[in-house]
């Protein structure tokens, strides 16, 4: 079922001849090496200082920036709106994000059913497809104390797989051939965010009045209707907007890595450590991604350990180090069974992951932390993906939680457009806010329990968690219950008997 299909360059060239033209030189009024726009229609030069007028600014051209702007262009209501999208990524505007590039990224995403039917609908889908990417059917959870396990397979929902595991830059590099191929008025500015004015000023006319004003660290400026913070946990459009937010850092870092194995891997794997989770997830043919949480000392230690005995660490936390493994006839199992009718789940019995021979890529490390802004919308500006809500990545889940908002943000749009609000207007964007905040926090909540639930090494919590992995396992409802709402199909975790 896994392949790892490279990019055919004669087939997609053309699309990455055109998608370098467009990022390099914009569509429409594009930006020149001497920072003159150069308008097309009016065929006429203006100074950078100049106001472009735009409908929509997307500050952020990430994947969940890339996502609205794909979003934006699907929908008859919106696509002729007039976009600006607002990064200095120099891989957007060089040869490196269309040049072809075998060598594994440790840095990937773990894409749910539901963010694999949003992006089908949008168009992107299908470039994906066409690059590195590994879907999985089954997931195995389970700690370090060998008291309990719980085995997770698409069939018991009725379905062929639970996700698939994508790197970014391919994601990145699908979306933006996507908005190259999209035939709506779109312009690429590289730069970055200096300043936003959200009053109207005495010289204001009476159009520039009721727009946001945006000016870019090269002087140029622009308005717009809506701007849309898509600009990551460090988000400038929150900071100049002045939204308000909470946020907690872990003590725990991550560290990420690209490793291969002898056997080709179908399953996502993630055991529970006294110092955080341990997750191996199938990239394609003999390779996974490992997402190890951990103290900054130990991932310190660990980045500069030589390659051999780095993958022995990696292999005693996935084994036998730190606990035995779960027993799939002990006491708990015998109880729990009899809870159950689905002979396949009681028969799911604990397999060991298989077994890592070598690194496959550098060694990442990054902070882990929870941000969660008091409001995702204000007047003219709306916050999408990490710029209004960061999570622990424990269960994959944060790229799934910017494409929901990507998709939310879009219908609503499409919503007010279509019976001509505008769409800077506080009480549209609200509803936008009404759909995904709770939503969002929901998820954070749960994976933020979970994180503290396994950060105590207590008898009577070891046998608590034991009992839960046992109830995922033996519970059918319970379980379909859990993959529903873990793939994106249930917007809350709340429990039907079906």
């Amino acid at each position: 079922m896994i392949r790892v299909i490279g990019v055919k360059l004669h087939e997609n060239g053309h699309r990455l001849q055109g998608l370098r033209r467009f990022f390099c030189n914009g569509v429409g009024p594009r930006v020149t090496a001497t920072n003159r726009f150069d308008d097309d229609q009016k065929g006429e030069n203006q100074s950078a200082k100049s106001v472009q007028q735009y409908d929509v600014a997307i500050v952020g051209g990430g994947m969940v920036g890339m996502a609205l702007a794909c979003s934006l262009a699907s929908s008859p209501l919106t696509r002729k709106l007039r976009v600006a999208i607002i990064d200095d990524n120099p891989t957007l505007t060089s040869g490196d994000l269309f040049s072809k590039d075998d060598a594994p990224d440790p840095r990937v995403s773990t894409i749910t059913p539901a963010s694999i039917s949003f992006l089908q609908d949008i168009g992107a889908w299908k470039y994906v497809e066409q690059q590195r990417h590994a879907y999985f059917n089954m997931m195995q959870v389970w700690d370090y104390t060998g008291l309990g396990y719980t085995r997770y397979n698409a069939r018991d929902v009725d379905k062929e797989v639970l996700g698939c595991v994508v790197e970014n830059k391919v994601l990145q590099r699908s979306l933006s051939i996507c908005v190259q191929d999209k035939e709506f008025q779109k312009t690429m500015l590289p730069s970055r965010l200096a300043s936003i004015n959200f009053q109207s000023s005495v010289s204001s006319t009476k159009t520039d009045s009721h727009l946001a004003q945006l000016e870019l660290t090269d002087g140029s400026n622009l308005t717009a209707k809506l701007v849309v913070g898509a600009d990551g946990g460090r988000s400038r459009v929150r900071e100049l907007a002045r939204f308000s937010s909470t946020s907690q850092k872990y003590p725990q870092n991550a560290i990420i890595c690209t490793v291969e194995h002898h056997m080709p891997n179908h399953c996502a794997w993630q055991r529970f450590l006294p110092a955080g989770p341990i997750a191996l997830l199938p990239i394609g043919d003999n390779y996974s991604n490992i997402v190890w949480t951990m103290s900054p000392k130990e991932s310190s230690d660990r980045k500069v350990m030589t390659e051999d005995d780095f993958v022995k660490a990696v292999n005693h936390a996935l084994d036998y180090g730190y606990g035995p493994h779960p027993q799939s006839n002990s006491s708990l199992d015998k109880f729990f069974s009899r809870l159950t009718t689905d002979v396949a789940s009681s028969n799911e019995s604990f397999e060991i992951p298989p077994k890592i021979t070598r690194l496959a890529s550098d060694r990442m490390v990054f902070p882990l932390s929870l941000v969660h802004t008091s409001t995702y919308a204000k007047k003219r500006v709306a916050l999408i993906g990490d710029a209004a809500h960061t999570v622990h990545p424990l269960a994959g889940q944060g790229v799934n939680l910017g494409f929901g908002d990507a998709s939310a943000l879009s219908k609503v749009l499409s919503q007010g457009t279509a019976v001509g609000i505008d769409i800077g207007q506080l009480s549209l964007l609200q509803k936008y806010e009404a759909e995904r905040k709770p939503a969002n926090y929901m998820m954070a909540t749960i994976l933020d329990s979970i994180q503290k639930g396994y950060s105590f090494d207590l008898g009577p919590l070891n046998a608590l968690r034991a009992a839960a992995f046992h109830g995922a396992q033996y519970i059918s409802p319970l379980k379909k219950n859990i993959i529903l709402y873990a793939s994106g199909e249930r917007r809350f975790p709340f429990f039907s008997w079906n």
